[in-house]
């Protein structure tokens, strides 16, 4: 992993030339773009998961509206956890080829809050967006989550670095990430264990696939 830009954020090192470009023809036109979040370690993904599947940290469904976790069940919330974050040791932003992108100019005053509104028409990233969907592809990236496919929602912000990321899901198996929960104790894995197999085709690997980037 290698620093980017003045906010530091860790990227692939072979993603640094790669997205310099395609940032700096991104202002060349008008656009600043930002990098909300980069490479993100295990620690941090954990983080995520158990403040979520504990309820300290807000779960919601499909429309982006709070769930009221005491009504859920084990196997109800991890599938509400997973449509919006990844299982420790299953994120993209594990490699360092994936970012959360936008452009700070566009956002304004308002808080980045990285909902599929902001990126849609009469969104504050939207003109972001529709320019990264035409010239992104030229640098390398594209989006893996372009559309919802009955896993993860829809992601117009986070673009991956292709080459690089393919190889890295390649390597991906259900094996190497149980063995990783199990290793670091991460909570619900009494639940997590006997369905990994299925989670992983449903939210993993269930993906849109360098080059091919049908939106």
């Amino acid at each position: 992993m290698r620093l980017f830009g003045q906010r530091g954020t860790l990227v692939h090192k072979d993603v640094c030339l790669p997205l310099q470009s395609l940032i700096s023809a991104a202002a060349d036109d008008g656009f600043s773009l930002q990098i909300a979040s980069g490479f993100r370690s295990f620690e941090r993904q954990q983080a995520i998961w158990q403040a979520k599947f504990l309820g300290t940290r807000p779960l919601l469904n499909h429309d982006s509206q709070p769930l009221d976790i005491t009504t859920l069940s084990e196997s109800e919330k991890i599938a509400a956890i997973l449509h919006w974050s990844a299982l420790p040791g299953t994120s993209r932003h594990h490699w360092g080829t994936d970012l959360d992108i936008f452009c700070s100019l566009q956002q304004g005053e308002q808080p980045l809050r990285l909902e599929p509104d902001e990126y849609a028409l009469g969104g504050p990233q939207h003109s972001t967006y529709l320019w990264l969907r035409e010239h992104a592809g030229k640098f390398g990236f594209f989006w893996p989550y372009n559309t919802y496919r009955g896993g993860v929602a829809e992601e117009p912000w986070h673009i991956s670095y292709g080459e690089i990321a393919e190889q890295a899901l390649s390597q991906l198996t259900s094996t190497k990430v149980m063995d990783a929960l199990t290793r670091n104790q991460v909570i619900g894995l009494a639940h997590l264990g006997p369905q990994i197999e299925a989670l992983m085709v449903k939210y993993v690997t269930n993906v849109a696939h360098w080059p091919n980037n049908e939106h």
